[in-house]
């Protein structure tokens, strides 16, 4: 019965991962060809280089749903709301192993020997989402910004109540 569950939480997981790949792989074919790069003097071989900075100051944008802050309330919001169930996942873990019971991630399994292990993959999780969330919203993803703690409350939250489930 174990293994059925198992095999449960790792195909959402996996759901969960190639859909964050799926929408990511728009933003990876904005590519510029090397050919319209090309200026037609250099060709002609009468090349002149071109300045590449320009001088003119740029203004800074209105904040805007798309252009906002990272630490704005929602993403606020969202942090405490992973950490919070990120931590309520380490206490139904912990005390789950404590009962006798097995770790099922395989990746969390490598930790699950000591409870300071334990902390420090769940403490580890929850920085990597809020690292995710920066890198997306410094490449200009915003909805992926958000998405990424979305996933991740969803998935420990599923993971919370799998373990209370089969207490």
């Amino acid at each position: 019965m174990r293994m059925n569950g198992l095999r449960t939480i790792l195909k959402a997981r996996a759901a969960m991962l190639l859909l964050v790949l799926g929408v990511c792989r728009p933003g990876l074919a904005q590519e510029v060809s090397a050919a319209l790069l090309r200026p037609v003097a250099m060709e002609t071989g009468a090349f002149e280089p071109a300045p590449l900075v320009s001088l003119t100051p740029t203004a800074t944008p209105p904040e805007s749903p798309e252009n906002h802050r990272f630490w704005d309330r929602e993403n606020s919001f969202l942090f405490a709301a992973n950490a919070a169930v990120s931590a309520a996942d380490f206490v139904v873990t912990r005390n789950n192993l404590r009962g006798g019971g097995q770790e099922l991630n395989p990746v969390t399994r490598v930790f699950s020997g000591t409870s300071a292990g334990l902390a420090m993959n769940f403490a580890g999780e929850t920085a990597g989402v809020v690292g995710l969330s920066y890198f997306f919203h410094k490449t200009g993803h915003h909805k992926m910004e958000r998405a990424v703690s979305m996933l991740n409350i969803g998935g420990s939250a599923a993971a919370v109540t799998f373990d209370l489930a089969r207490r």
